[in-house]
């Protein structure tokens, strides 16, 4: 039977199309919430409600998919917004499992971009059809003709059925508020977003259930609670739960659980609101299943029949998390010991299945951590540094596979927006990564550029092309395949400068050597010796004494007074310290500092390893 009084409805897009912007402003516009209480939890007027996490707000990106639920009329929309970036794909993949319906929002003057590729493949595979807003319609730069056509073009690569490719198509601007069916008129009849609306109820299926089969619901997602601990997310698709209800939990390994539901919680709004029972076709919580996870699903004791579960995209990219041993240990935060390391990260994989841990064979108290890309894993890092942890991260590595008896490596498809002028700049730093040219469009102002690359030739990319383009380039990218691995690519052109002594800086000591290369300390900055001090301007590394103080001696040779204005040093953002290190380095991370570092921190061992690597002891 179809529920009629319920719409399940998922938003995807790529990163900054505006997703939790329109979601905003559709929750402003329900009628359910007075303006001042949305402003409120908004964290000011121009904040996202649905972007509560404080990593979000700071970055203006979603990280964790999030459900909220309003009505219209008498009926009730669970309404999902998801992450856009490529890293946190692993959130979209399980939210589109308890979707009917999604909005696919597409930016009309950027148009399709590589995730706007991946979530729409994962919608057909969840056999969703997507209802197009072509969003931002108000840019002065937009084109929404030509981001039309490309959006069909893109349907009938990814095999959209003829049905599939008829998409209803709705045209908005989400930060206004206002949307409208017509682009024509668009001026004219565009006063609030109840297009949208009605395409909700008109053209989201509601949910096919059978009210009298056994219960069946797949747990999609963990949430934690200090009153009730693990709570299960998830929807229903067969039967029924209710409240004090025993029910039997089937594992993803097989393995089944009795157990018994102690509360069940649905979806109202911003929150969630104790009910006494929910029916197929829901998505709601449930508490009391102290083993609950992810990709269980919660059965009728006597039909323990578990549904398919989520299957997530493998990560592509490795890093070596380790305790932090550095001289300042314990001076900002709390180093965690090799256990609580170990604790806090099989702790994050409860709830966040795009990532993998495992202990490093050659030494206990390392652990290898692969996840989806460089922000997947540097958000995890920022997470516990904000806890108040100390740790140590090894350079990112790609994981490869042996396919057919070949080994191969996962390559991205990478997209850059750069003025016409910087066009050779990008092109040359690019190919040198072994990347292959697909595509290259000449805008008025600007230039659109496709690439295929191995992903190992995007860790430092960012920062250089930055660099190169004086910060005007624009950069996407996303999984597109694994291919044989490539030639090995060329290491960081520069060495750096490593401190001797474990002391403060000094001025005297900066002022000397900022001639050789770029510093990352200023003076007074504390350092110990082994601790990266600055880029030398050679590709070698190079021992120096930073803390150096001028001698006090009341002999002046002529113009020693002279005085030479100390550059600011070079700040490294978390990402940017990971894409700079090299093998033999690590990133120290404490609440207040980011810090390179060698493995070795003195001199005589680096040396020995160095002879022990080249076989010559």
């Amino acid at each position: 039977m179809k529920r009629t009084d319920i719409r399940n409805i998922a938003i995807i897009a790529h990163v900054d199309h505006g997703k939790t912007t329109l979601v905003d402003n559709m929750l402003r516009q329900s009628g359910l919430f007075r303006s001042e209480e949305l402003d409120k939890l908004a964290g000011g007027q121009h904040g996202l409600i649905m972007d509560s996490n404080d990593l979000e707000r700071e970055r203006g990106i979603t990280i964790l998919a999030k459900n909220c639920a309003f009505k219209i009329g008498g009926v009730k929309v669970n309404l999902i917004d998801t992450p856009g970036h490529a890293d946190f794909g692993g959130e979209v993949e399980r939210v589109l499992k308890m979707a009917d319906g999604c909005f696919l929002l597409v930016d009309s003057a950027e148009g399709p971009l590589p995730q706007t590729r991946f979530v729409l493949r994962k919608a057909f595979a969840c056999g969703l059809k997507p209802i197009v807003v072509i969003n931002k319609i108000d840019r002065p730069d937009g084109r929404p003709v030509e981001v039309l056509n490309s959006v069909f073009d893109l349907f009938v690569e990814l095999g959209a059925d003829d049905e599939t490719a008829d998409f209803p198509i709705i045209y908005a601007s989400g930060r206004n508020g206002i949307a409208s069916n017509d682009l024509a008129t668009f001026k004219e009849s565009a006063k609030d977003l109840s297009p949208l609306y009605e395409a909700i109820l008109d053209k989201v299926p509601p949910p096919d259930v059978e009210m009298d089969a056994p219960l069946q619901m797949l747990i999609l997602n963990i949430a934690h609670s200090e009153f009730v601990g693990r709570i299960g997310i998830g929807r229903i698709f067969g039967g029924k739960v209710k409240k004090g209800q025993k029910v039997k939990l089937v594992k993803r390994d097989g393995r089944v659980v009795d157990d018994t539901v102690i509360q069940i919680l649905e979806f109202d709004r911003l929150g969630r609101v104790e009910v006494q029972e929910c029916k197929a076709g829901d998505i709601c919580c449930v508490v009391g299943l102290d083993e609950v996870d992810i990709g269980d699903t919660v059965c009728d004791v006597e039909h323990p029949i578990a549904l398919p579960p989520v299957t997530i995209d493998e990560p592509t990219l490795d890093m070596v998390f380790r305790i932090n041993d550095s001289p300042f240990a314990g001076n900002d935060g709390k180093p965690l010991t090799g256990r609580e390391l170990r604790d806090r990260l099989f702790k994050e994989l409860e709830s966040n299945v795009a990532m993998r841990v495992r202990v490093n064979p050659a030494k206990n108290e390392e652990f290898i951590v692969s996840g989806r890309g460089l922000l997947h894993l540097s958000i995890l890092l920022e997470t516990m540094r904000r806890e108040g942890s100390e740790l140590s991260v090894g350079k990112p590595k790609v994981i490869t596979r042996e396919i057919d008896g070949v080994t191969q490596e996962p390559f991205e498809y990478l997209v850059v927006e750069v003025p016409g002028n910087m066009t050779g700049a990008v092109m040359g730093l690019v190919l040198e990564r072994q990347a292959e040219c697909v595509k290259m469009e000449g805008g008025q102002d600007s230039t659109h550029i496709e690439f295929i690359i191995p992903a190992r030739g995007l860790i430092g990319l960012r920062t250089r092309m930055m660099t190169a383009t004086s910060g005007m380039a624009i950069l996407h990218h996303n999984f597109y395949e694994y291919r044989p691995v490539k030639p090995a690519l060329g290491g960081r052109p520069n060495g750096v400068m490593i401190s001797t002594e474990t002391a403060k800086a000094t001025g005297f000591a900066i002022e000397n050597l900022q001639e050789r290369g770029i510093m990352f300390v200023g003076p007074g900055d504390p350092v110990y010796e082994g601790q990266v001090v600055a880029e030398h301007c050679r590709d070698n590394d190079l021992p120096v004494n930073v803390t150096k103080e001028k001698k006090l001696t009341n002999m002046r040779a002529s113009g020693s007074e002279k005085t030479v204005p100390i550059k600011p040093p070079r700040v490294f953002s978390l990402e940017a310290a990971l894409e700079y290190i090299e093998d033999d380095e690590l990133v120290e991370i404490t609440p207040t500092a980011i810090r390179l570092r060698k493995i070795y921190l003195k001199e005589n061992d680096r040396k020995r390893n160095e002879r022990a690597a080249k076989g010559g002891m």
